[in-house]
């Protein structure tokens, strides 16, 4: 068997095992190259929200509204609350997504004194195209894992996930 070729994460710990012997920086280890991959992932991720002229931001909340209703129209309070931003970040991402008419703030039939966020046809195209290729994207960053490391890491983020919601929660 070959030698491991050292990543980033690596150098770091070596130079703590030199800087503090006395430290177990172990959790580092997976910590840290969630960590890097996540920086990794969302520069890959950003190239193809970019090439169809919008952020990572303005891409979750139009596929929030693409998936999440069959009319593709949701109460802002709603949408916040599955995009986990605050109303006040809410409020800004909305005035900037209706000014690139992807979306439109209509009146609540329900409720007068409430508004409703829906997908413009401009929106819903978009997103349709964007979500596309962002999955193909997807598919080809992790092309380079096997169908077994594929389920494995998985499994792996998935456990993880589950340790830190019962943390959050």
């Amino acid at each position: 068997m070959g030698e491991k070729t050292m990543d980033a994460v690596d150098k770091i710990l070596e130079q703590w095992r030199i800087a503090r012997p006395d430290l177990d920086c172990s959790p580092m280890e997976n910590i840290g190259r969630l960590r890097r991959c996540s920086d990794l992932l969302g520069r890959e991720l950003e190239a193809t929200f970019s090439s169809f002229g919008m952020s990572a931001w303005e891409f979750d909340m139009l596929a929030t509204l693409r998936r999440s209703s069959a009319t593709f129209c949701m109460s802002p309070t709603d949408l916040f609350s599955k995009l986990m931003v605050t109303s006040g970040t809410m409020t800004h991402r909305l005035q900037k997504l209706e000014a690139s008419g992807w979306i439109l703030r209509l009146q609540n039939p329900d409720d007068a004194r409430s508004m409703l966020v829906q997908l413009t046809d401009t929106g819903k195209d978009l997103v349709d195209r964007a979500v596309a290729a962002h999955v193909e994207n997807e598919r080809r960053i992790m092309s380079g894992l096997s169908a077994a490391d594929l389920k494995r890491l998985n499994e792996g983020l998935r456990a993880m996930l589950a340790v830190l919601e019962k943390v959050e929660g």
